[in-house]
């Protein structure tokens, strides 16, 4: 029995932890990729930048409030710069939809261009992170690191193998929950909610039922900054931030939006979470639960590991191309916001 335990340890702390973080930040990034697609019917590739200049900001403003000597206690100081990170990716994506997706609104442009135009976007984005922040990681997390320690829970157990929940893992699931939960009240219970809803499912009849379509286009820009900024900072909380990680993150992001089912954001949710555990599952060295499992002669050599972690976002691709050929409208086929 002890033995069965402390196989379950080592997969609570490999994978359903990490899991439940890195598949709240995928599903955050998911979502708002889906609310640019559900209000302006294109996918955003420009998304990934995004998170990347939101969380930037977010960094700036950290070192500035740490070098100012102030803190968050035990939490990090990143979430008393995530507001100012928030306004930056607002603005930001605000002007660029002025600047140039307005236009090709205006022109209905099909959706080829406007992917064509978001992936010029995303170049732009990019060189002018590379610009301020540079291309290397950069380390702002702060305060307590660990809410469980291995070695406490081995010491409160007396098993030989011990969980640890780093404290940006817990800040991580909170937060997701709690933008989630805003989100889905936002667009089911409020009047501008709705009418995105509206203007999602039918355009033509929203715009006679008097729906003014550039407030629903602004509203969509400053949700999708947020959850933006807000995935990307927690990501580099819980990793680290690096500019080119984030034009990586896209294609898990991308995968997650589209094994859901493109356009719902209960399926970007799933979808988040669908992406992070297969990630996590295949990439896995399960050598040492083995050796619990089965008698000491029958210990295996190898990782018994399925696939390296160099081929984490090949997994990713693999899972997108089954979803696609199998059941091209994802979990949630035939829904919109």
């Amino acid at each position: 029995m002890t033995d069965f335990l402390n196989a379950l340890v080592i997969l609570a702390n490999f994978i359903l932890v990490p899991g439940l973080a890195y598949g709240s930040q995928l599903a955050l990034g998911a979502l708002g990729v889906t609310l640019v697609y559900g209000v302006l019917r294109f996918s955003n590739f420009a998304h990934g930048e995004t998170m990347a200049f939101g969380t930037m900001l977010v960094i700036l403003v950290t070192w500035m409030l740490q070098g100012a000597g102030a803190s968050f206690g035990p939490l990090p100081t990143a979430l008393l710069a995530l507001p100012i990170g928030i306004a930056g990716a607002v603005v930001l994506c605000l002007v660029t939809d002025r600047l140039v997706y307005r236009y090709y609104r205006r022109q209905r442009a099909s959706s080829v261009i406007y992917l064509i135009v978001s992936v010029g976007v995303m170049f732009v984005y990019n060189g002018l992170i590379r610009f301020v922040i540079g291309p290397r990681d950069q380390n702002f997390t702060d305060g307590q690191r660990f809410i469980m320690k291995a070695r406490e829970f081995k010491n409160m157990t007396g098993l030989n193998e011990g969980l640890a929940i780093k404290t940006t893992q817990a800040v991580t699931l909170g937060t997701a929950v709690v933008t989630v939960g805003i989100v889905f009240w936002f667009l089911n219970k409020t009047r501008t909610g709705k009418s995105m809803r509206a203007f999602s499912d039918n355009e033509d009849l929203a715009l006679l039922s008097g729906i003014n379509p550039d407030r629903v286009v602004m509203i969509a820009w400053i949700m999708t900054a947020a959850l933006a900024t807000i995935a990307g900072t927690l990501y580099g909380l819980d990793k680290s931030f690096k500019p080119f990680v984030y034009l990586q993150l896209l294609l898990p992001i991308f995968a997650a939006a589209i094994v859901g089912g493109v356009g719902n954001p209960l399926g970007a949710i799933a979808g988040g979470f669908v992406i992070a555990f297969s990630e996590l599952f295949v990439t896995f060295a399960y050598k040492r639960v083995v050796t619990y499992m089965v008698p000491e002669s029958m210990a295996p050599e190898g990782l018994v590991q399925i696939l390296s972690t160099d081929y984490k976002f090949a997994v990713s691709f693999m899972i997108l191309v089954i979803v696609l050929l199998v059941k091209p409208t994802g979990i949630f086929s035939g829904k919109s916001l």
